[in-house]
């Protein structure tokens, strides 16, 4: 049985901004868990008190970003360092650290690629080091914000041969700090824009996706989504869903799925009515979409409810059942006629 690894990602930045919790800027807390403790060290652009970089830039600026780590233990550390851009996964939530989520086509200018580290940092026994990050702002001016977040992760240990009996759960935790930049303050309104709705497997079960854009520099706070799904042919509500205070990164989209409720995938085609809600800002669409045979069947093949449901396939129980008996039988009168023969055979013999 291999290892499990729960990654348990601490938000250690207070952004009201991204709603988390509150915590120092100094972050003792982390020493217990990763053997170093870090600080974020405030620029004099920063806007406000925030324990994470929110930053008033200019356009083509080149800013260098610090991060202090403190190693109070008897041997090295070694720290990952990965940058990411903020994106919005499907249950409304944003994501600051490494995502397999694919980026949006309205993202002009993600984190990633105006900011660069090191992969890792070594932090030297009983000392100190520090982190640069790279700013390198876009020369054009740009209305709005750019942020993501960066992931910090002791590896001190990676790689080498665990102590560990096979099958613990091993924890590694990792630590995001926040990054959020704008050069103007020019307000920024949320637009939204319908990109597709399909069939697929949330969770290994059947679904249907609606796939949708925040096409603005902005977060969409307070997101509420009302979906329906109907036959092309009738109004009849099929499966709908409807979930509120999620919120959507600038520039990102969201799969938002729609559960079958554990029915089967049938073919044809199906109608989705969509209404997103933001304060008083409001988004409806209406979407056809087909359900083709291929598809149908391979989700159903994969789905566990469907899966589950089969059960015990009774006609091929009772087909082997029959099948054996049937054998048996065979078997029984091949050897009582075998057995009859040499009974005979021995009479013969004894006559002689």
């Amino acid at each position: 049985m291999k290892k499990q690894y729960i990654f348990i990602v601490f938000l250690l930045t207070y952004i009201g901004l991204f709603n988390f919790l509150p915590v120092s800027t100094y972050a003792e807390d982390s020493k217990a868990a990763t053997g170093f403790v870090y600080e974020v060290i405030k620029p004099e652009n920063q806007l406000d008190d925030s324990n994470y970089f929110n930053l008033k830039m200019n356009p083509g600026q080149k800013q260098k970003l610090q991060i202090k780590f403190t190693n109070e233990f008897s041997s090295d550390n070694i720290v990952s360092v990965k940058i990411n851009g903020a994106k919005t996964n499907s249950n409304g939530v944003v994501e600051f650290g490494p995502s397999k989520l694919e980026k949006d086509a309205s993202l002009k200018y993600d984190l990633t690629s105006i900011a660069t580290a090191p992969d890792k940092i070594t932090i030297p026994a009983k000392g100190s080091a520090l982190l640069d990050i790279d700013l390198t702002m876009p020369d054009s001016s740009y209305d709005g914000i750019i942020t993501g977040g960066i992931q910090l992760q002791d590896i001190t240990n990676e790689g080498k041969k665990s102590k560990e009996p096979k099958g613990t759960i091993v924890n590694k935790y990792a630590y995001i700090i926040g990054v959020v930049l704008k050069e103007t303050d020019t307000p920024v309104e949320p637009d939204l824009s319908l990109n597709k709705v399909y069939p697929d497997l949330k969770n290994f079960r059947n679904s249907i996706m609606i796939n949708f854009s925040n096409t603005q520099a902005n977060f969409l706070d307070d997101m509420t989504v009302d979906a329906q799904i109907t036959s092309n042919k009738s109004e009849e509500v099929l499966y709908d869903t409807k979930k509120a205070g999620m919120r959507m990164a600038p520039n990102s989209m969201i799969d938002f799925p729609v559960s079958m409720q554990g029915e089967k995938m049938i073919p044809g085609d199906y109608k989705a009515k969509i209404l997103v809600t933001s304060g008083e800002k409001k988004w409806s669409w209406v979407k056809e979409f087909k359900i083709t045979n291929e598809q149908a069947d391979k989700f159903n093949a994969e789905d566990l409810g469907q899966i589950q449901e089969q059960g015990i396939n009774w006609q091929i129980v009772v087909g082997i059942i029959i099948g054996v008996v049937v054998l048996v039988v065979i078997v029984f009168f091949v050897v009582r006629k075998l057995s009859k023969k040499g009974k005979k055979k021995k009479k013969k013999k004894s006559k002689k």
